[in-house]
């Protein structure tokens, strides 16, 4: 039952172009790129048996295979990172029960987000993608609403039923809360990880879908799947007082790095 895991990435981003290379300081003083982070998150994850680096840019290439990565090149006309998954899962050829899309952007997510994740899938009857969810404390929720005031697009929020079936994705901070809480109460909101872990068939027939009005309005390509009537899981899982946050922007580039200091990360 082998596992695999695609780390998409793209040179031509709209919100901050050449984002992968991108060089980030952690705990030593050491600078490493996103890429380079992000596949060093992939590695700590356990039960997986190969990671690669999904790419269109020769830049990122050159850059990944220098500090020892696997890459599949891609095509230019990936609208995302799904697409990118999907295509780099036919050039291997298959053969993976679990394909999990490890996006480029978010070198902090902790090992168990994504073991979590794959076990989430694997025991689910019915759901044919799932994605990881952090309930937020008051300082998350805070700063999602700060971005948003701000006019930034900064995390994702998610909704689901009793079932876990997610409801909606939203760069919106959903769902209304109506009230004010403490940096470190609780809340009814939740952070969607931008990991998905696939079964193989959902993952073929994700390209061959034109992106629906939700997908297009947000920008969130989890959405073609729920448009389409995908049950996709949504999966709660425990930051363990991990800080968490992934590179949206330029600005989030100095909350990043205190986060890799605080957590002693090289």
């Amino acid at each position: 039952m082998p596992n695999l895991i695609v780390i998409p990435a793209r040179y031509a981003s709209t919100r901050y172009p050449g984002k992968p290379l991108v060089e980030l300081t952690g705990a030593t003083g050491e600078a490493k790129s996103l890429i380079r982070r992000s596949w060093d998150a992939a590695m700590q994850v356990r039960g997986v048996d190969r990671v690669v680096v999904a790419t269109d840019d020769t830049r990122i290439r050159d850059a990944a295979q220098a500090f020892g990565a696997e890459v599949v090149m891609t095509s230019e006309t990936c609208q995302n990172g799904t697409e990118r998954c999907a295509e780099a899962f036919d050039a291997l050829g298959g053969g993976y029960d679990v394909v999990v899309n490890l996006q480029g952007d978010a070198p902090l997510t902790p090992p168990w987000f994504v073991e979590d994740l794959i076990a989430g899938l694997r025991n689910h009857p019915v759901a044919e993608v799932a994605t990881p969810v952090l309930r937020t404390e008051g300082a998350a929720l805070n700063g999602f609403l700060e971005d948003r005031r701000e006019g930034r697009v900064g995390g994702t929020t998610a909704v689901f039923g009793i079932d876990r079936n997610a409801l909606y994705f939203s760069k919106e901070v959903i769902p209304y809360t109506g009230r004010t809480f403490a940096d470190d109460e609780d809340t009814p909101v939740f952070h969607h990880v931008g990991v998905y872990a696939y079964r193989p068939s959902a993952l073929a027939a994700y390209p061959r879908w034109a992106a629906g009005p939700l997908e297009q309005l947000e920008g969130l390509e989890q959405l073609r799947f729920l448009e389409r009537g995908v049950h996709v899981l949504c999966v709660e899982v425990e930051a363990k007082g991990r800080k968490f946050w992934e590179l949206n922007n330029p600005q989030d580039v100095p909350r990043i790095e205190a986060m890799l200091r605080q957590m002693g990360a090289a």
